[in-house]
């Protein structure tokens, strides 16, 4: 993308525009401060999935698709199942986004999506573990991004939790070292639903869920995931600029509130 002048004047005139209406409680979109975008999931959309979902945050969207195999267990966890998460930004999902190798972007968001589910033990890995040290069933979570207007951390956090909770996986008979696979399928066990909230700050004020004009702007950016007892599992702070002790705990006590909402709507669609 070509900078120039003018793009810049006019890049200064939204933000002194947008620091006019945070000021006033509002934002340029006409949300309040902590107001999210109108979040909606669809289940199932990849049928030869073990689960999937596809998740609108505003204008984002998402797909992701869990397949669940066998797979050799890590050498630190030789009785636990495996879990991965990835991610890809499509080139036609946004004009920031390149052919090739994962962005940093998306391997930030992999990585968070992953450490929230996994910190929160949505899933009980150990149930997961047929033959201790050879094989365990693994968990591989695909995430494509067909839209980026911002807040991805979220957006695909809502679509891979959604997606493992609706999942399906084989039963396996386990006889000594000798797995045999059966024809049932059972509903891959979760014991909570990890929810992350995304809070921005820009100049002094927080906002919820920012959108891509926005994420351009703001001047810090947290992540919490909390499960179903309101503990935050997972934290992640974005840009080089601090945040104060103060509007930590209050990012917190947001992320805490909105991750019950977002819990409720998942279990509805589940459900």
């Amino acid at each position: 993308m070509v900078v120039t002048k003018k793009s810049l004047l006019v890049q200064q005139l939204r933000r002194t525009q947008l620091i006019d209406f945070l000021s006033k409680g509002k934002r340029l979109d006409g949300r309040k401060l902590l107001e999210r975008r109108p979040l909606s999931i669809e289940l199932s959309p990849i049928e030869k999935a073990s689960g999937s979902a596809r998740v609108k945050l505003g204008n984002t969207e998402v797909i992701a698709g869990v397949k669940v195999e066998l797979g050799t267990p890590f050498p630190d966890t030789p009785d636990k199942g495996i879990l991965i998460v990835n991610t890809e930004v499509l080139p036609l999902s946004t004009p920031f986004a390149e052919p090739g190798p994962p962005s940093e972007e998306s391997i930030e968001v992999a990585r968070v999506v992953d450490r929230g589910i996994r910190e929160s033990e949505m899933v009980d890995m150990s149930k997961l573990g047929l033959v201790k040290g050879k094989k365990v069933q693994a968990i591989f979570a695909d995430v494509t991004v067909l839209n980026h207007d911002g807040n991805l951390l979220d957006a695909v956090s809502y679509a891979v939790t959604s997606a493992l909770a609706s999942a399906k996986i084989r039963r396996y008979k386990v006889t000594g070292e000798e797995i045999t696979a059966t024809e049932e399928f059972v509903p891959l066990e979760v014991q909570t639903l990890p929810a992350s909230v995304t809070i921005a700050r820009i100049e002094d004020v927080l906002i919820v869920d920012p959108d891509m004009e926005e994420e351009a702007m703001m001047d810090a950016r947290i992540t919490f995931t909390t499960d179903d007892r309101g503990n935050i599992c997972a934290g992640q702070k974005g840009s080089a600029k601090p945040l104060s002790f103060d509007q930590i705990k209050l990012a917190a006590s947001i992320a805490r509130e909105q991750g019950d909402a977002i819990r409720d709507l998942i279990r509805g669609v589940i459900a």
